[in-house]
């Protein structure tokens, strides 16, 4: 018996009864998924390696998901099945893969590149070094000395920067993250694709990060990589995700402790009923834009239930919301608005946490849509920019940690019927605001109000600039109101932060115009000018600095949709602070 037979021999024992999972994160292949599955399929089934090939079509436009579920037609064939996974938006490698594991039952899983420029074939060295070093989990690594890698100058010269850069910040005792091919026992990814965050270029180094740091014993394995000439340059988009993401790893990991404490929430013995509630005023594309996606979701034990006016009449959203509680059958109520839809795994990654009976209601970020009109996303960019949202930027972004909120917003947002059966669900003498006085009822009752980065949903924008800040006037006003009158959950010293810098403007502004005396000395002259001009100009620096787009236009927008929000919020909140009541007055168009 040769050395790979003898490998492939281990191979099975290893398997045993069990099942090898295969996941694949696939993207515009469409002229060679096909032919890469067969090879795949058919290399495990000649070598008796009992299979599943979870292939993970992400978001592709070409026909690939069409060409995986053609092959899939006709497995499973003896000990290969094929279990595809369509995500109907691109995502990122790391969402495809976890949708891949969530999707997979093997005691084994295999990560692998759906291009197939690591082929499987190299399968049993990983299980060789798994059983001979007792490891959790093999990578392949382009840096192990039997390793024979055809690999572009330019790609090794990055190669080696990251993973230099990774040694030194991250610590981890491997030689390289980004290969793709890696095998891991079951329970070990389980716990890792638990807490992980990042969804696109960073997800190897963030999965292999918090496997060891949990205590996982990581080996590596030689491969065989002949990329050709498919790699072009590195995209200075790309490269700087990449930056963004893999610090933010450190951060979570050597700062935060993030990945240790994270919570993974328990598994549910059943799948309890959701009612998902819809307040609009009438029919729409984006309505039914929302509804079609709720139609996709991978979670089917559901109800919808949509409240126009033709139904409840003409009244507030507050209103509405409380009607469709009292309509509801289900045990979690979500709440979602008529302008945004719905990540297909929505209901899914939400649903899991109330295992946990500490948990009262779960939120997620509503993300600007990738297909809105420009003005619509540069207002995104200026609400989910650091300077205008702080420490809330977690509600307008993907990403970010899971923590424990006491404030959500209703176009995101579920909750236990019981709970809302309890507190008497929405006030309605409030509108914008009723959300925050539910949450603040939430949180007042003993139960805990969890953010997911995972449960998304794609909020539309107003566009900048009228309809963006007339909206955010009316939140900044009852913000302003809420902060005097209900101060549990609405006295943060980040919403007065706009209105000091409007009584800035106004003092700067009055300094500027009242004219110098001739009799100042020149260096009292120069010390007042930059005492009053020195913070304007930080101001606009720090603003500049986190507008930063390539695109000059986008950066300018931003820059002024900043100042602006700024200055509306820090107005408004000041009148919302003065006022004796807080007008509750019925808006019957608040639509993009």
């Amino acid at each position: 018996m040769t050395r790979l037979e003898e490998n492939w021999s281990l191979t099975r024992e290893t398997v045993g009864d069990g099942r090898l999972s295969v996941v694949m994160p696939v993207r515009n292949l469409a002229g060679s998924i096909a032919r890469n599955l067969e090879a795949t399929a058919d290399l495990f089934e000649s070598h008796g390696v009992a299979a599943e090939l979870v292939p993970v079509d992400d978001g592709s436009d070409d026909g690939t998901a069409g060409e995986i579920a053609r092959l899939a037609a006709s497995f499973p064939r003896g000990r290969v099945a094929i279990k595809p996974v369509y995500l109907e938006r691109n995502g990122g490698k790391g969402a495809a893969l976890k949708a891949g594991f969530e999707a997979s039952s093997g005691e084994y899983v295999m990560l692998l590149d759906g291009d197939l420029d690591i082929h499987p074939k190299q399968t049993p060295w990983f299980f060789r070094e798994m059983v001979e070093k007792g490891a959790d989990a093999v990578i392949g690594s382009k840096r192990h000395r039997r390793s024979v890698v055809q690999y572009p100058w330019h790609r090794r010269l990055a190669s080696f920067c990251y993973f230099a850069l990774v040694r030194i910040f991250v610590g981890l005792p491997i030689t390289d993250t980004q290969t793709g091919m890696k095998l891991f026992r079951r329970e070990t990814l389980r716990d890792a694709i638990g807490r992980m965050l990042v969804k696109t270029y960073a997800f190897d180094l963030e999965l292999l990060a918090i496997a060891h740091s949990r205590g996982a014993k990581i080996a590596e394995a030689p491969v065989v990589i002949r990329f050709g000439q498919k790699f072009g340059c590195l995209k200075a988009n790309t490269v700087w995700t990449m930056a963004k993401d893999s610090l933010a790893v450190f951060y979570r990991l050597r700062i935060l402790k993030y990945y240790d404490r994270v919570e993974i929430p328990p598994k549910l013995g059943r799948e309890p009923l959701v009612s998902i509630v819809i307040a609009c005023p009438n029919r729409s594309w984006m309505l039914d834009e929302c509804l079609a996606a709720i139609e996709k979701q991978t979670y089917r034990n559901f109800e919808t239930i949509v409240l126009d006016d033709e139904k409840t009449g003409k009244i507030r959203p507050a209103e509405k919301r409380n009607i469709g509680i009292c309509e509801a059958k289900g045990e979690i109520v979500a709440f979602i608005d008529d302008d945004a839809y719905p990540d297909p795994k929505w209901l899914e990654y939400a649903v899991r946490h109330f295992g946990d009976e500490t948990v009262g209601a779960v939120g997620g970020p509503g993300v600007t849509p990738p297909g809105d009109p420009y003005m619509a996303k540069v207002g995104g960019r200026v609400y989910s920019n650091l300077m205008v949202s702080g420490n809330y930027r977690y509600r307008y972004r993907a990403g970010g940690v899971c923590r424990d909120v006491d404030d959500y917003p209703s176009c995101n947002l579920f909750v236990r019927k019981r709970l809302l059966d309890s507190t008497g669900g929405y006030r309605t003498d409030f509108w914008p605001g009723e959300d925050t006085l539910l949450c603040k009822d939430i949180v007042d009752g003993g139960s805990r109000i969890f953010y997911d980065p995972w449960v998304i949903v794609y909020h539309h924008r107003r566009a900048l600039f009228a309809p963006h800040l007339r909206q955010l006037g009316r939140y900044a006003f009852h913000r302003g109101y809420f902060a005097k009158r209900f101060p549990s959950n609405s006295l943060r010293l980040p919403y007065f932060i706009p209105s000091a810098f409007v009584l800035y403007c106004v003092l700067w502004l009055a300094a500027v115009a009242v004219p110098t005396p001739d009799s100042m000395p020149l260096w009292a002259w120069t010390a007042w000018h930059g005492f009053i001009c020195v913070p304007m100009m930080a101001y606009l620096v720090l603003a500049a600095v986190t507008s930063f787009s390539i695109n000059p236009l986008t950066w300018l927008l931003t820059v002024c949709g900043v100042a602006s929000t700024h200055f509306v919020y820090g107005v408004r909140f000041i009148q919302g602070l003065a006022a004796k009541k807080a007008p509750c007055e019925f808006i019957g168009k608040d639509h993009v």
